[in-house]
């Protein structure tokens, strides 16, 4: 097994905590003592209900929120209250695909604004024809035609601008990417467009991954394992294959039956259909 890249052990995070001339404010525990590891090339599902804690934990990983204890390992670095200056250098290694194109997307930027910029602001093109180089070279890579780069986001569709975000990380040439329900809003065909996308980059590139899902068969097709979260904390790991064959905990079961599984095709992502060639 390949080495893990981030390692996180006993995490808690509490929100609203305050200390006071009147007293203190405990504020709500959202994590609780949470382990998880995420190896080098792999794909990693979380997945639970509403308010389970796993989008708190995938932020947490890639320390968009600091833990209130336990720690966070990043690639051998110890990132868990690291300052946001200390942080600076490695943001361009910790990259989130966001549930929402539309909200993280600035409505007033061209597409190659948004792609080019960050190229610029992490040192990776020194002017404006290296930096051109690159987003043309990684709109290929997801599929969108050059002819983009001139428009705003509202003027692309969803799945479209769901390209756009997972080519404004992967530009950066990340080592980890965080995918916080990023195709629950797209169609059914649109999905599987994105998916394989996010496979083949992953593979191309040895991207490691935190996919967070509601989606069981989602995670099923394309995580390598999964942690099931309840109440802020993990109640069941294991690879996808043998959790969803013989899922140990009550809760894993309940939310396998709750939703409609079909037996999953393995290479249901790898087909192309008509609407893919005349994308």
């Amino acid at each position: 097994m390949a080495a893990d890249l981030i390692v996180a052990t006993g995490v808690e995070v509490v929100y609203g905590a305050r200390r006071g001339l009147f007293g203190d404010r405990p504020g709500t525990r959202v994590l609780h003592g949470v382990d998880v590891r995420v190896g080098r090339g792999e794909t990693v599902g979380i997945v639970g209900e509403s308010g389970s804690g796993k989008t708190t934990l995938g932020r947490a990983l890639i320390r968009l929120v600091e833990p209130s204890a336990g720690r966070v390992v990043f690639d051998g670095t110890d990132v868990t209250h690291m300052g946001e200056d200390a942080l600076r250098p490695l943001r361009r290694r910790m990259q989130m695909i966001f549930q929402d194109p539309m909200a993280c997307l600035n409505p007033r930027h061209t597409i190659r604004r948004i792609l080019e910029g960050p190229l610029r602001l992490h040192g990776l093109a020194t002017d404006a024809i290296s930096a051109g180089r690159r987003v043309a070279a990684m709109l290929d890579k997801v599929g969108l035609p050059q002819a983009v780069l001139e428009r705003h986001p509202h003027e692309l569709s969803g799945g479209q601008r769901q390209r756009v975000g997972i080519a404004r990380a992967a530009v950066l040439e990340p080592d980890f990417v965080l995918a916080d329900e990023i195709v629950s809003g797209l169609d059914v065909s649109t999905q599987a467009q994105v998916l394989r996308l996010l496979k083949d980059l992953s593979a191309d590139m040895g991207l490691s991954m935190a996919f967070i899902s509601h989606d069981l068969s989602v995670v099923r097709a394309v995580c390598d394992r999964v942690y099931v979260m309840r109440h802020g904390v993990i109640v069941e790991e294991g690879r996808c294959e043998e959790l969803f064959a013989a899922p140990k905990a009550p809760y894993t079961r309940a939310l396998i039956d709750a939703v409609p599984l079909p037996e999953i095709d393995p290479g249901w992502l790898d087909r192309r259909t008509d609407f893919e060639d005349a994308a």
